[in-house]
Order: C-alpha cells, then structure tokens, then sequence
C-alpha cells in the first residue's frame, strides 16, 4: 500500500453552488462522487491505497442535489460515481474499481492467484445480491431475511485461511464490500438491534480489521451509528 496521505477534502457542490463546472476534458482526471454515497466510497477506497491523491482529483457532490450541469455536460445518467479519464467518462462502480486497478500505477488489488481471481469473480457477481437482501430487509423480518447474506459472507471468508480478507490479502473484493457491510451492521446495531456479527467471527474480525486501516477510515464519513441511522431514516423511510 502507499503511504498514507491525508488530504484536504473539496466542498461539496449542490444545484446553488457559485462554483462553476471543471473544464471537461482538460487532461485531469477527476472523480465525481459523494460523501455520503458507499458505491462512490469503493472507487474513493482504491485511489486511495493506490497513491492517487494527486493523479484523481475528487468532485463531491450533495448526493439528493447534485449541479445541473453534471447531468448536462458529464454524466446523463446523473449518477455517481464516474470518472473522467483519457477523454471519457466511465461509470459503475465494481467497473469503476477494476478500472483504476488496472489503468493506474500504484499496488495491485488482485492476486495472481487464478483460483483466487476466479471466487473474486464470483464475490463481485454476489455483491449486488447482498445489497439487495440487507437492504430490503429493513422493511421486513430483518434478521430472518438479512442472515442468510451474512452467512454468504461468513462462509466466503473462510475459504482462503491465509489472512483476515475475502482472498487472504487485502483486495478489491474486499472494496467492493466494506462500505456496504459495516454501514449495514451500525443500521441494523442501532436501528433494529441486530448485529449481524454474532456468530460470525470471520466476518467481525473482518469488520475489525477493515476499520483499522486508514486507507479505509479516511473514506468513512459516518463514524457514529446515530448519526448514519437518522441519515437513512430520511433517506430511505421518510
């Protein structure tokens, strides 16, 4: 991994901000994102410990009023992230971090490993499958219908007994999960008194081990349960 870098984080844009558009296609390559947005946080998360700092410069955006001019100008589909780069702009977030892996100079977040590239493969397939689960379980029975994801997890963990990670070092399976893991565990610890780690000691050792690495804490803008509970409250049940 790069040495750490801690950098002075842009503001965030709205549709009221003063400031005015980058020049598009300039030659910077530039990430629009959000904060607050955990698909964004994986793209955020491998620029990061790749180095990048200064090669992607970040444009933050209020995720419910982003500039006109972003869907305009950048990106119709008005989503994020993106990345502009080369002329381009790319989109989707698990292309998004295998795209900077492979486009950018900095440690590799794959091994070479062929099995292990393979349950990677399968690991980035599942992921959109735990996010659905989790998610829509939050207006069910949320442990009966969220547990079987976790113990997806828990399982996966445990194939590769050469470190904490999903393929024993640190990758971009690993990315593709932590924003949506641990942010799922503080909703469901403070909101429906549920914690997902109980029985599951690959996957809280896990958690554990994600959250002490700066790479990753730099990129987690909510820190308190609280404060992430009342924000999807309004996000998402309001």
């Amino acid at each position: 991994m790069a040495s750490v870098v801690y950098e002075n984080l842009p503001p965030v844009l709205d549709s009221k901000s003063e400031q005015p558009p980058p020049p598009l296609f300039d030659g910077t390559t530039r990430l629009y994102m959000a904060y607050t947005c955990p698909f964004a946080q994986r793209v955020w998360i491998t620029r990061n410990y790749k180095g990048l700092q200064d090669e992607i410069k970040l444009v933050a955006f209020d995720l419910q009023d982003k500039p006109a001019w972003y869907k305009e100008k950048v990106y119709p589909s008005n989503k994020v992230p993106s990345l502009e780069h080369n002329g381009k702009i790319i989109g989707e977030s698990l292309d998004l971090i295998n795209y900077v892996d492979s486009n950018f100079e900095g440690p590799s977040l794959l091994p070479d490993d062929p099995e292990k590239r393979k349950f990677a493969e399968e690991l980035f397939s599942y992921s959109d499958t735990f996010i659905k689960d989790v998610s829509t379980s939050f207006k069910g029975d949320t442990a009966k219908e969220a547990g079987p994801a976790f113990d997806f997890l828990e399982k996966a963990l445990d194939k590769f007994d050469d470190g904490p990670f999903f393929l024993g070092q640190f990758s971009l399976v690993d990315i593709a999960y932590i924003p949506f893991v641990d942010g799922y565990q503080m909703i469901l610890s403070e909101g429906f008194k549920y914690d997902a780690t109980v029985g599951r000691p690959k996957l809280a050792a896990w958690i554990e081990e994600l959250n002490k690495m700066d790479v990753y804490k730099q990129t987690k803008y909510f820190k308190d349960p609280k404060q992430l509970f009342e924000y999807y409250k309004i996000r998402f049940l309001q």
